[in-house]
Formats: C-alpha cells, structure tokens, sequence
C-alpha cells in the first residue's frame, strides 16, 4: 500500500499495513518509493500520511476513541 507523506509530498510504500490501522500506534514502518535505489525503512507519524487521492486516513485508523468524537457530532448536530 502507497500513502503520500505531506511534508515531502513523496510516495510511501507502508511496510505493515496492520500497523496503519490500529489507531493505538501513531506510527507506521514504511519507506520513501523515492529514486532508483530501494530506501531503508523508517517510521512514519500517520498524521503525515494521506492518500495519494489527497483525502485524509479514516479516523477510526488514527484515534482510539473516534466514536466519542463521533456521539459528541450528532449531539451537536441534533441540538442545532
């Protein structure tokens, strides 16, 4: 799986995708698919990664208490 990091504007290549969707881990090991010559592995904080569409990781990959945010977002929703 390929995720662009947004500082660098570079490709990715996420070397455990389990890691990317537990939202305990704020990091994932992946490598920079930059160049001729096959990079070294690294961690990535997930923040810095989007899809290369240019949309944002679910929350549910970031955040372990996503669904609070999203009760707290219909509550809101709801009383407007």
């Amino acid at each position: 799986m390929y995720l662009l990091h947004k500082p660098s504007n570079n490709l990715v290549e996420i070397l455990t995708p389990q890691e990317l969707w537990n939202p305990f881990l704020k990091k994932v090991d992946g490598r920079f698919h930059a160049g001729e010559e096959l990079q070294d592995p690294e961690p990535f904080t997930k923040s810095h990664l989007i899809f290369p569409s240019g949309e944002s990781l679910p929350l549910c990959w970031l955040d372990p208490e996503y669904r609070l945010h999203l009760t707290e977002n219909s509550k809101v929703a709801t009383s407007a």
